[in-house]
């Protein structure tokens, strides 16, 4: 839909095969289309959270996916994965922005939603819970599946991603929702998780998790200056990135000297 204009199905083929191809241009491993209604569709959070509950016009949200590399997230908490988190993060929001500038140039009316939805971590230590959920956008999107640690597992990258949305008006045929979940429930991320913030439920794979407890430990990482945690990401056995490299792909010694050098006490 070009405001109010309907688009033939070859029109949003085409469309969404230029996103993808723009989208990948930029540097984005993974783009995903998911139908606005979606949200209202699953109700898995608040109407206030819907795109259509702030954007009434908003028809389809386009996700972007940036990897993390093992290698640097396996030195967490360090200054090294902290750069990379940053890094991600400027390109997500560099692309997300060119997308929407992109839509509108067509005609489309279109803006991103930044990749975090929160001005600080200290803000999630008093309220739990940003303004836009990257995790739910992407599974709408159809890639991937929510797991135990409350990230999207993607057949790629595991829950090693992260996300930003553009949301716009162009009535794009949206991919299919994932049905399989990637979650192995092996326990790992709970095992792994510097502050036990993982509670298994009996009804779900999604575990029940204190943010109160994950947000003030990476606030304390933030002070530090080697913020965020990562481990449940790090240790996650899920993603084809892992027959790039493998188990394991930093030293002993090499972690201990990430995490030694370049930060507050470490």
């Amino acid at each position: 839909m070009m405001n109010g204009i309907a688009m033939t199905a070859a029109e949003k083929t085409a469309l969404k095969k230029k996103i993808k191809s723009e989208a990948k241009k930029f540097g984005m491993n993974l783009a995903g289309f998911a139908a606005a209604s979606r949200w209202e569709e699953y109700a898995n959070t608040a109407p206030e959270f819907y795109p259509r509950s702030i954007w009434p016009w908003s028809k389809t949200v386009v996700v972007l996916g940036a990897q993390i590399f093992l290698p640097m997230i396996e030195t967490t908490p360090s200054i090294v994965y902290s750069e990379l988190y940053n890094t991600t993060n400027r390109l997500l929001d560099e692309s997300s922005y060119r997308i929407a500038n992109f839509l509108n140039t067509l005609g489309h009316r279109a803006l991103f939603f930044p990749r975090d939805g929160y001005g600080d971590i200290s803000v999630l230590v008093e309220k739990p819970e940003a303004a836009f959920s990257q995790v739910l956008a992407g599974y709408y999107a159809g890639l991937g599946t929510v797991g135990f640690n409350h990230t999207l597992l993607t057949p790629e990258y595991g829950p090693r991603v992260r996300f930003a949305s553009v949301i716009t008006d162009a009535d794009i045929t949206p991919d299919r929702v994932t049905k399989r979940d990637l979650c192995k429930n092996c326990g790992v991320c709970r095992k792994q998780c510097p502050v036990g913030a993982f509670t298994p439920r009996e009804d779900k794979i999604i575990a029940d998790m204190d943010k109160h407890r994950c947000a003030s430990y990476h606030q304390k990482l933030k002070n530090e200056l080697h913020y965020p945690c990562g481990v449940c990401a790090m240790v996650c056995p899920v993603g084809q990135d892992r027959k790039i490299y493998g188990a394991r792909s930093v030293s002993e010694g090499g972690m201990i000297h990430c995490r030694s050098f370049g930060s507050k006490n470490s």
